[in-house]
């Protein structure tokens, strides 16, 4: 037979073996050399370090899994937040609006409305008060009726400082209606009768009479002028008469550089108001300027300074007029009383056209709200305003291109 089929032979016995024909169910353990234990702890030093090896390249590709996944959330992450902060970046919230004038609704000189109240200065109108100064540097100018037919204005300054203001007349009865929807302004001028200076004092106003009071600090005779047609004032000696009251004025008009609905281009390209032979006055829209220019009589109306007086808007106001008991001159002309509040026809001008409609005011503190005759409200083109009370009865007439039209009465 092969060795493949021989049984197994008994070597030599070694000590400790069992007696030869014993059973053992329990293999004794082999007692090795220590050539052959050298050689087991060398061939277990291999394994080991072989399984070490292994072990170790195990970390490193479950490292790299862990990690690629690591990155690619962070990747992941990143990119959402990076899509996230081009998002918020190109989502710019509007810049805020910058702050207006309020008398104007023109952007504030420097960014800042002034701070302090409005002050209005009583002007004479008559021809020899003419030229005026400091009219194109008001905010809003109101022209009222007083006796005689003729009229006086009062030239409203909040945010420009005007170099010199004049001439400075007296004041009248319209003065209280003007001015107290101002939010307590100044009111320079020069003197008036006790009636007038009584309503002043009982009026939402700061009375700055220039006779007798502190604001004859502020005033000059004006070289080439005769009384009372010489009296000006330095605008910005104006403000100094209360320099404690830091209070810019509430609107009394709201701007929009958009036309009112149903406006008709060229509507408005001049409005004439005959208060009398000397007043006559017209208003002539001037393309090249935005504005309209001020004649009297058909005569460009020239200021102090050599410019034509202009307005953004004219705001025509018919109200109802009538005639008191004071009386205000030596010649007996006695006083004109304007009723402020009510309602009554309107017509304004702006951008060319005009819109007509009708004022009403509720009472003196609140300004009067201006509606178009198809019931939307009329917005003014930012920009300084002439306001003219026209008594009933006077007509005001507008034209446009080749065309005119009774608007008031």
């Amino acid at each position: 037979m092969s060795d493949d089929h021989l049984p197994p032979q008994p070597g030599p016995a070694r000590p400790g073996d069992p007696p030869s024909g014993s059973a053992s169910t329990t293999p004794a353990p082999a007692v090795l050399s220590r050539k052959e234990l050298r050689q087991q702890a060398a061939g277990t030093k291999k394994t080991t370090g072989w399984q070490y090896a292994v072990g170790a390249v195990a970390v490193v590709v479950v490292a790299a899994a862990v990690a690629l996944v690591v990155t690619s959330g962070t990747k992941h992450t990143a990119t959402k937040q990076k899509a996230a902060s081009v998002a918020v970046a190109t989502t710019v919230p509007p810049a805020p609006a910058s702050p207006t004038c309020p008398l104007t609704g023109q952007p504030a000189p420097g960014g800042t409305v002034p701070p302090r109240p409005a002050v209005g200065v009583k002007i004479g109108n008559y021809p020899a008060d003419r030229p005026s100064a400091g009219l194109n540097q008001a905010d809003i100018v109101f022209e009222e009726p007083v006796e005689g037919s003729i009229t006086r204005l009062v030239a409203v300054f909040q945010c420009q400082t005007p170099t010199t203001v004049g001439d400075l007349r007296s004041a009248r009865e319209p003065d209280v209606g003007i001015l107290s929807q101002l939010s307590d302004p100044l009111f320079v001028h020069m003197g008036g009768i006790n009636p007038v200076i009584a309503l002043l004092q009982s009026a939402p106003l700061i009375d700055e009479n220039a006779i007798g009071g502190k604001a004859s600090s502020i005033i000059f005779q004006q070289a080439g002028r005769y009384a009372p047609y010489a009296t000006f004032t330095h605008g910005a000696a104006l403000w100094s008469l209360d320099p404690t009251d830091t209070t810019p004025p509430a609107p009394i008009f709201k701007y929009s550089t958009t036309l009112p609905a149903g406006s008709v281009a060229g509507s408005g390209a001049s409005v004439h108001i005959p208060f009398s032979s000397v007043s006559d006055v017209t208003w002539t829209w001037d393309p090249s300027t935005g504005t309209y220019l001020r004649s009297y009589s058909g005569t460009p109306d020239i200021l102090v300074d050599g410019t034509q007086t202009a307005a953004t808007n004219v705001v025509v106001m018919t109200v109802q007029t009538s005639i008191g008991p004071w009386v205000e001159n030596s010649e007996g002309g006695r006083e004109v009383f304007v009723t402020a509040t009510g309602t009554g026809p309107l017509v304004v001008l702006r951008n060319g056209v005009a819109i007509t409609g009708t004022w009403s005011r509720s009472s003196l503190t609140s300004p009067a709200t201006l509606t178009a005759s198809n019931g939307t409200p009329i917005t003014l083109q930012p920009g300084n305003t002439w306001e003219e009370l026209v008594p009933a009865g006077i007509p005001v007439t507008t034209a446009g291109t080749g065309t005119g039209a009774a608007t008031g009465s």
